[in-house]
């Protein structure tokens, strides 16, 4: 058995090893070295870090005016635009429809036989198809409105066999209806816009860690497979901006109560023995709406901004709940609190650098050691972006999460939180083909040396057609002390996508 484990651990290395050289060997020479009177590659990277700025300083305008130039609002070409109004010739010029239509599918490639009675997840466990479907109205130069919805039904539970699969897992994974976004938005003022409706409102600077980012809930049932930001849940809100100087200034008011969508028993994801207890979730009454505000400035070469918010805690703990006062019976229930959150967030352009951070104070976090005590936690990010080389970004970003007077019970089941929770995310992408094709390298670790657990994943995305892309890729995961990782160092899988957008 031993000799097996080692086995699979070497050839796990060594798949891990070639994820991580991919992108060196897809890469060819940055352009900056393709001559000799070109600079070195280390003058390029560290460019922005000199301290007497270049003689050339006002070339880096026309180079920030090239790289914004896309964002120019511009109208499209006489060929484009007949070709759009051909595409919705049946919908009136103030309405139009899109979205997309896309099969998935998952092999699972490390899973060993199951033990009796347990659910076979070797082999193909997903085959997906989802339909989004995007409808907006613009009803004048400062109204509109949109509504979306999405829908997936996964086959594979009926190929394989419903009755193989827990009731919980079923519930979850095999369809799914949902409304999106759904808002109207428009201008009350020259100065003052509203947006009311469901809608995705995204916090903090971060593209792989949460810091700041608190207001929309997470669709977390496939760990490791999507990006943060395709996995943000909107919620109905009400959204005034304000507009003064460099300035915009944000009330929110969300009226309904979601928490994040997370692995059920029975699914290979899932860490315990039994079905988690039930969930009181607070109802959609003004007395539980949540608050938040937001002041956000950008600057010439920086950007800051500030947050609060007065909102209940996505993470749950365990509470004995009364459920019959006569009869003295209780359950466990979970249970979410109020807690408020203070944060900021700034980058700073320095050259092909952009330098990140941000920082959040969590007042009244409660867990399940330590019943009626609310904690108090300090998250902190500090990263970097690099855009120097050819067609190539690369990302590092370290994050930790520390809880002031930590008791060591907590580090105790169902809690297991330590003081100090370290979290690291390095990401590669690089372009080829006209960026027609783009390969992505994630890997995020936790903890010290990845002790707390780990995945890598290795994806591309390829544009066939204007409407029709491919995706593809392989996700790695490795075990560790955390409790929501300690058994998926055999969920290693395959995946792929095709997508035809209309």
């Amino acid at each position: 058995m031993q000799d097996i484990k080692k086995d699979l651990l070497s050839r796990k290395a060594t798949i891990l090893a070639a994820l991580l050289a991919a992108p060196l060997f897809l890469s060819p020479l940055p352009a900056t070295a393709q001559t000799d009177s070109s600079p070195s590659d280390l003058d390029t990277v560290l460019e922005g870090f000199d301290i007497e700025l270049p003689p050339e300083e006002p070339a880096s305008d026309q180079g920030l005016d090239a790289v914004l130039g896309g964002f120019e609002e511009e109208g499209l070409s006489s060929d484009l635009q007949t070709e759009a109004e051909g595409d919705s010739a049946w919908l009136p010029g103030w309405l139009s429809i899109d979205g997309w239509l896309q099969f998935g599918t998952t092999y699972t490639i490390a899973h060993d036989a199951p033990a009796e009675g347990e659910t076979d997840w070797r082999g193909f466990s997903k085959a997906r198809t989802d339909l989004q479907i995007d409808l907006e109205a613009r009803f004048s130069d400062a109204w509109s409105a949109k509504v979306g919805g999405k829908a997936f039904y996964d086959g594979i539970y009926s190929l394989r066999g419903r009755d193989e699969y827990t009731s919980y897992v079923l519930d979850e994974y095999e369809d799914e209806v949902e409304l999106r976004e759904a808002y109207l938005q428009g201008k009350l003022t020259d100065k003052l816009d509203l947006k009311i409706g469901r809608q995705i409102v995204v916090w903090g600077k971060s593209d792989n860690i949460r810091i700041t980012d608190v207001l929309n809930p997470l669709d977390m049932r496939e760990p490791g497979l999507t990006d943060i930001e395709d996995l943000r849940l909107p919620l109905a809100m009400t959204k005034l901006d304000y507009y003064f100087g460099n300035w915009e200034l944000s009330g929110i008011a969300v009226h309904e109560i979601r928490f994040n969508k997370l692995p059920v028993y029975g699914y290979d994801f899932y860490s315990y023995d039994e079905p988690l207890p039930p969930e009181d979730e607070p109802a959609n009454t003004l007395e539980n709406t949540e608050w938040a505000i937001s002041l956000s400035g950008i600057f010439t070469g920086w950007d800051l901004d500030l947050y609060y918010a007065r909102i209940f805690n996505d993470t749950p703990h365990l509470e004995y709940v009364v459920i019959d006062e006569e009869n003295e019976s209780t359950e466990i229930q979970r249970k979410h609190e109020r807690m408020h959150m203070f944060g900021f967030a700034y980058n700073k352009a320095l050259g092909n650098w952009l330098v990140k951070t941000e920082g959040a104070l969590l007042n009244r976090v409660h867990y399940t050691n330590r019943p009626g005590v609310g904690y108090t936690r300090i998250d902190a990010l500090v990263g970097v972006e690099y855009s120097g080389f050819n067609e190539t970004s690369l990302s590092l970003e370290l994050a930790n999460h520390h809880i002031n007077n930590h008791r060591p019970y907590l580090e105790d089941a169902p809690d297991g939180v330590y003081q100090d929770m370290y979290q690291l995310a390095f990401r590669c992408t690089r372009d080829f083909l006209n960026d027609t094709l783009s390969v992505t390298l994630l890997a995020m670790l936790y903890g010290p040396s990845s002790a707390d657990g780990a995945y890598e994943r290795l994806s591309f995305d390829y544009d066939v057609t204007d409407t029709i892309t491919l995706r593809g890729g392989a996700v790695l995961y490795q075990s560790g002390d955390l409790l929501a990782l300690q058994d998926v160092g055999d969920n290693d899988r395959i995946f792929a996508e095709i997508r035809y957008s209309f």
